[in-house]
Order: structure tokens, then sequence, then C-alpha cells
């Protein structure tokens, strides 16, 4: 299998029909040495370009078929689903409400046990499972993949090695938090100001989420990085703590592509236990890639059935190498998942995605784009 398959040739296996499309939506780049067509524009950007039915940015043209199709779901399903959507929102926060009452807290955490965290999380993956439901992924394909003769993955590792501290997956959608809560209800890494959310606030709270001020630039901020590696070495001590879910990449993709992982979820040398999600699609990708939160739920909402499937990993255990080396770490794993997931690995990243957008949207982002590596 060849990882290094370049953007521009699975961008020319784009419709031609798409092309025509984007080229009346979208604006490109200026002429100094950017892409001067929208097929280069594509291909130099191809993990964010869409390729379904609805186009660039979900605004190109239709055909009849599909736009009569949407306006019954319009009218029928989006309705129907926001209703059922906002009723297991909020059957969720009541148990949380109730389950929290007259509990410890610890930097305003819940510390639940017994009962309280049972019933946390045994009513958190079936209502996510429910809430996956009304999205219309009635079937989900779950593979336990076993890899006895993978390179670079330590088999037969005794128990005694450590739990898993994270769960490290391609980041595609929203949509893929749905699924590993419904799967492992594991804790993440979330702004600050989410927790004062109406509802999603003491959701968040009773995950273990981390939350973090990204803007924080205070001398007593241990930043992202620290607080994550923190929780991942308090998960391998602490079998009641719930494993952090990290999506190493810092962006979604359209799927197809895997992009450099960050080192924050491999700093404490700790197994971590890979997942690979996959959204295959007839006319609606449910990839979150270059496209408006808003209209993205609502053309989702739109499908009658969305398709998921998932690929568990065995638990990756690092080498003595790997745990000196969290670069060699995270390369390693992203390997694997790129290789069992048949994506391809590219080198852009969060910054060339907001270029991109820029492009499509037409405006210029003021200064140069930089990353930090949390």
């Amino acid at each position: 299998m060849t990882l290094d398959t370049t953007a521009a040739a699975a961008a020319a296996d784009a419709p031609s029909s798409e092309a025509d499309a984007s080229d009346a939506v979208r604006p490109l780049l200026s002429d100094a040495g950017e892409p001067s067509s929208a097929e280069e524009l594509d291909a130099r950007y191809a993990p964010y370009a869409r390729r379904d039915a609805y186009g660039v940015m979900g605004r190109g043209p239709l055909a009849p078929t599909e736009a009569a199709r949407l306006a019954l779901a319009a009218a029928v399903l989006v309705p129907l689903r926001f209703v059922a959507g906002m009723l297991v929102l909020l059957l969720y926060y009541l148990v949380c409400r109730v389950c929290t009452l007259f509990a410890d807290a610890d930097e305003g955490r819940p510390r639940l046990a017994g009962w309280r965290r049972k019933a946390v999380l045994r009513s958190g993956c079936a209502l996510s499972r429910a809430m996956l439901f009304v999205f219309g992924f009635y079937w989900i394909r779950e593979t336990d993949k076993r890899l006895p003769n993978a390179e670079d993955v330590n088999q037969n590792q005794p128990e005694e090695l450590g739990r898993p501290g994270a769960i490290v997956s391609n980041h595609v959608s929203y949509v893929d938090i749905l699924y590993h809560m419904s799967a492992s209800f594991p804790s993440f890494v979330a702004k600050e100001s989410v927790s004062r959310l109406p509802l999603v606030g003491l959701i968040s709270k009773c995950l273990g989420c981390i939350f973090v001020q990204r803007e924080s630039k205070s001398s007593d901020s241990k930043g992202v990085s620290g607080a994550v590696t923190e929780r991942v070495l308090e998960v391998c001590k602490d079998k009641n703590t719930p494993m952090m879910l990290l999506f190493p990449e810092g962006t979604t993709t359209n799927g197809d592509y895997l992009l450099p992982f960050k080192t924050g979820a491999f700093l404490a040398s700790a197994p971590v236990q890979p997942v690979i999600l996959r959204y295959p699609y007839r006319r609606f990708s449910p990839a979150w890639d270059s496209m408006d939160g808003a209209r993205h739920v609502f053309l989702l909402l739109c499908q009658f059935v969305n398709y998921m499937e998932v690929v568990r990993l065995p638990v990756y255990y690092p080498s003595e190498k790997e745990k000196g080396d969290p670069k060699l770490y995270a390369n390693n794993v992203r390997k694997l998942i790129a290789m069992e997931g048949n994506l391809v690995l590219s080198n852009l990243g969060l910054a060339d995605k907001r270029v991109y957008h820029a492009a499509l949207s037409g405006s210029s982002l003021p200064g140069a784009q930089h990353e930090k590596d949390d």
C-alpha cells in the first residue's frame, strides 16, 4: 500500500461537473504564486476539498431530483430530528443534574463514583447512540482489527504495561465525538466557555472534559499540552478516570487524508488506543471540511440515511525509543492509522485549511498563519 500518494492525483479523480459548479461559487487566490483555477485550488488543498453532490461549501447546483428530495427532507425530517435531538439532550442533562446533586467537585469537575458514575456512563453511551440514530446513523459497521504482522507495533503486551491513557483518532466531523461517546464515553479538550453553556456545560463537566483558555498567556497556565499530559497520566493510574479522546490532527479533513499529528497525545509516553473513522456516502458527505456549521448540520439532518465505518486497532504500546521521542511516537502511530485506514498522508495543517477557506469565501487572512504544536 502506498502512503505517499500525491494530493494532485486524488483531486484529479473529482468529477468534472463539480469543477464546473465550483467555478461559479468560489473566488480564487491571488495570482502571485497561487492557484489560478478551481482544479488547482482543490489539488493543492485536497484534504479539505468536497466531492459530494452538494459541491463546494454545500452551495453547488443540484439536480431537480436532489432538490426535490432536499425540500421534502427539510419539511419533514429536519423538524422531527431537531425535536428528537433536543429531547435526547434534555434527558441526558436531567440525568447529569440528578447524579451531581450533593456530589463532591474538584476544580469544578464533579467527582462521580458508585451509582452516580454508572448512571452517567451508561445513560451517556445509550443516549449518544440515540443521538446518532437521530442524525440518520442507523447502522454502524465496527471492526475489531488485529495486526499480527504490522511493523512498529509491539504485540502480545501484558496488561501490566498499563491501561491506554487516550483514544487517538482521525478527525472527520463533529459526529466523531458522538460515536466515541457512545462507544467508550471518554473525556476531551474543550474551550473554557463550553463549561458555561446551557445544558452542554454540565454534561461536559460530567464527561470530565479539560477546559482550557487557549488565549491565556499567564505564567501559571499549564497550556493544552500540559493539561492533556497530566490527565493521560491520571487515566493510567486511576481506572475510574475516563480516557481522553484526542484528535492529533488538530482539525477535520474530508476523510480521505491524514494530516501531521501534534505531539500532545504522546508526551505522557502512555499506551494509546488508535481508532479509524470513515463515512461512506452517496450524495452528502458527513465530513466537516469546507462548510459552515449551520449549513452542514442542516444538510446532514436532511439525509434519510448516513453511514459510518469504524476500525478499532489494538492498543499501541510505545517502545523505549518512542517514549523518549514523542514526535517519533506520534509519527509511527500516524503511519499505522494511515496504512490500516487506507488514508493518504498529507503535510498540510490547520493554517493551510484557513487559507483554503479564505480562498473559497474570497476573504483575505491578515498576517502569517502558524500552528502551535500542542
